[in-house]
């Protein structure tokens, strides 16, 4: 930049005159494009564009790491997961992770998802080095175990989030040491550890009270001891709660739900087979912020419960009422007394052979937001008959007859 007057010309460098504050503040102004064109300017506008990345995906080994740390100093956000896309080889190792642990001390969320060669000795240097994190994923690195995340736990005390889908040598032990360290965990993913019981689970919420989100799908060692000590204990945090199959879980766990959590949003209770009318009845009344509820597999559901459902829960976006087969078109017919029309986008009533196309059409009249519908092996509900009846369905929305349709990621 020239500033030039009539006794003389005197040239001001940006770069003496601006301090980094000022060049952040101006690169901050910037859409992604128009910030890596500033990072090509000079080393200094190089440095300043990388220092400002909060956000770092990776598939490097530890001296690449070395490297990109020393560049992407302030990263708070590392997704080091394995994937058959983006893989390398020989994957994520446990000194990969203390090369992690030791460069980037300012990470608050770590992402190892299928690093299936890690072991407890990466998540003690994890642990060690990584005191600011709050949130870890390390789902499917299946040959972690409670000292490793023990570790985590006991060094990481601000954690918020952790996520183990898969990890199946998990047991009640890690769950003491959360109660114990992390009383701010808001979210924990346990689905597939089978080891965990309802004697960890209360465990847990006697110290970790702010959750909000509990997936434990597939905890078949779960049932309704556990699942009242939740309800209790985060009554007025819990908004998602997922048990799918698991069987142990009944009535006693929904009416503890319906009494406590009624700010819950998100329910997954398929295969829970010992679930009853009467129970769901008492959720759909006192949960009134149910948006998506996943109940396939219920056997005992009837007409007046899916009713119930439609007239009181008027947030709900997403149902799935798949294998219900003691449900009828009358489930729908007290839809025409709703004052307020449904919310409803997602609906599944596959193998529900007593629907038809009549308990659709009611649906229909209370209901223009649908983008989404499974008839799947519903024998009364054809395309053919759809086309014969003319149902006028939203614009936007999608019937599955055949499972040709890619299924909305709700309700798993």
């Amino acid at each position: 930049m020239d500033n030039t007057n009539s006794s003389n010309s005197i040239s001001v460098s940006i770069n003496e005159t601006l301090t980094d504050d000022e060049l952040r503040s101006i690169l901050s102004k910037l859409d992604k494009k128009d910030g890596e064109v500033f990072s090509l300017v000079c080393k200094r506008w190089l440095h300043l564009q990388s220092s400002e990345q909060k956000k770092l995906a990776l598939r490097a080994g530890p001296h690449m790491l070395h490297r990109m740390a020393a560049r992407f100093s302030r990263v708070v956000e590392l997704d080091y997961s394995n994937s058959m896309a983006r893989s390398f080889y020989p994957g994520v190792t446990d000194s990969d992770l203390a090369v992690v642990a030791q460069s980037f001390t300012c990470l608050r969320v770590l992402k190892l998802q299928d690093c299936k060669a890690i072991t407890d000795t990466g998540m003690a240097s994890i642990g060690s080095g990584l005191s600011s994190l709050q949130s870890l994923d390390v789902s499917n690195c299946r040959k972690l175990t409670d000292k490793g995340f023990s570790a985590v736990a006991k060094g990481c005390h601000d954690l918020r989030g952790l996520h183990l889908t898969g990890c199946r040598l998990v047991t009640d032990g890690l769950l003491l040491a959360l109660s114990k360290n992390c009383p701010n965990l808001e979210e924990l993913g346990l689905q597939g550890c089978t080891n965990v019981t309802d004697d960890g689970i209360t465990t847990l919420v006697s110290g970790c009270q702010q959750i909000k989100f509990l997936d434990i799908n597939k905890c078949s060692n779960v049932g309704d001891v556990g699942i009242s000590s939740i309800s209790k204990a985060c009554s007025s945090f819990l908004r998602t709660l997922k048990l799918l199959d698991c069987y142990k879980v009944g009535d006693e766990s929904i009416l503890s739900l319906a009494r406590f959590c009624i700010n819950l949003e998100t329910l997954i209770i398929g295969g829970c087979r010992d679930v009853s009318d009467k129970s769901i009845k008492s959720l759909a009344a006192a949960c009134k912020n149910l948006k998506n509820l996943r109940m396939d597999w219920c056997l005992n559901i009837s007409d007046s419960c899916l009713s119930c459902i439609l007239t009181h829960c008027n947030k709900l976006e997403a149902l799935d009422i798949g294998c219900c087969e003691e449900v009828t078109d009358a489930a729908f017919q007290d839809l025409g007394n709703c004052e307020t029309k449904l919310s409803l986008k997602v609906l599944k009533v596959s193998n529900c052979p007593k629907i038809t196309i009549t308990g659709i059409s009611l649906l229909l009249g209370k209901c223009n937001s649908l983008a989404y519908l499974d008839v799947r092996s519903c024998p009364h509900m054809t395309k053919a008959r759809f086309d014969e009846a003319g149902l006028q369905f939203p614009d936007c929305c999608k019937v599955n007859f055949t499972g040709s349709l890619c299924e909305p990621d709700v309700l798993v």
